[in-house]
């Protein structure tokens, strides 16, 4: 059985995914490292805190010590790397958090499993000879799009918030890694992610749980800007394949097809909201308030997720109306209306 560290396993994505991948992979024991930061919370795993194959280390990968020893105490097989900070609205008001985490955090997790796994550069020790180091990105990295075109995995970075920096940074380390120590690395560039267990802050979230509060409903400048949203679970298979099936130094966009602008998304869940929890007077549209738009903020994201789909046969299970439904019923669940 080999040992793999999934790193910030509390938080929304990793979250979705430990469970998923300890139910469809008998042969891995899954160590969830995570700092519980205010993005991660073990209410998200409690279905898998009893589970033989499952632990979970508190720490925090900018520790260098911290983070050889947990590699030599549990001689991880392969890592996939959720951990980050992610959210743009706190990299612009406390950026060095996201340089830290981001780039020296990822730096540290690479460097360890190189010293261990690997003997010099395209040599791996014997017990190693197949470890894998998956590296989960995001497409704002790419910068913004105009109203048409897609990200390509060869599109040039052009980060346009120190969060988008931070991670484009820790891209580029990966790549080096593969390129110049030969290390077995895969990185997954993905579209926005939506469904349960996402923080309160994010967007989804922030309409549902304002909405039934009667509270107004913020969205920033005049809502016209759009995103490839991609349900989370579909996202958690992707990432599974790119780790089983991703060729080498490979990066692979993971991308819903689903563009929306911020009015269509906030439309769409007061709709559902008005039907399966309808206020006594009016519609939760009424609550819709326009605030300042973010600095920095990007119009477009857009994926294309051609060579996932062609290469490793991925593709998504949900379409935004059915996922949105979905994560809606969740969420309705969890603040218990």
């Amino acid at each position: 059985m080999h040992t793999i560290l999934v790193t910030g396993g509390a938080g929304f994505i990793g979250s979705n995914f430990i469970p998923y991948f300890i139910e469809n992979n008998p042969n891995y024991h899954v160590i969830n490292l995570d700092l519980l930061t205010y993005a991660g919370d073990l209410i998200n795993v409690s279905e898998v805190e009893n589970h033989p194959r499952y632990t979970f280390v508190q720490g925090d990968i900018c520790n260098r010590n911290f983070i050889e020893e947990l590699f030599q105490k549990y001689q991880f097989h392969d890592v996939i790397h959720f951990a980050a900070e992610s959210h743009v609205d706190n990299s612009i008001s406390g950026p060095e958090a996201f340089i830290k985490t981001n780039v020296l955090g990822t730096f540290n997790l690479l460097d360890t499993a190189r010293k261990l796994w690997m003997s010099s550069p395209n040599q791996y020790n014997p017990d190693f000879i197949n470890a894998r180091f998956h590296h989960v990105s995001t497409d704002e990295v790419y910068g913004t799009l105009g109203e048409t075109g897609l990200f390509e995995e060869t599109t040039p970075y052009a980060p346009n918030s120190p969060y988008s920096a931070s991670k484009a940074g820790s891209d580029m380390i990966v790549r080096s890694y593969f390129h110049t120590y030969g290390m077995n690395v895969v990185t997954t560039n993905c579209s926005n992610n939506y469904g349960p267990k996402q923080h309160d802050e994010k967007l989804i979230p922030t309409i549902i749980r304002k909405a039934l509060k009667g509270e107004n409903i913020p969205i920033y400048g005049d809502g016209k800007n759009v995103r490839d949203w991609l349900y989370v679970l579909d996202h958690c298979k992707g990432i599974e394949l790119a780790f089983k099936t991703g060729k080498s130094g490979e990066t692979y966009n993971i991308g819903g097809r689903n563009e929306r602008n911020n009015l269509y998304i906030v439309d769409v869940v007061c709709s559902i909201l008005n039907e399966l929890q309808p206020k006594a007077e009016g519609k939760y549209q009424d609550q819709i308030t326009f605030v300042t738009d973010r600095p920095g903020h990007d119009l477009r994201y857009a994926i294309d997720a051609t060579k996932i789909e062609n290469e490793l046969g991925w593709q998504a299970d949900e379409n935004f109306e059915t996922g949105i439904r979905k994560t809606i019923e969740w969420y309705l669940k969890k603040f218990q209306v």
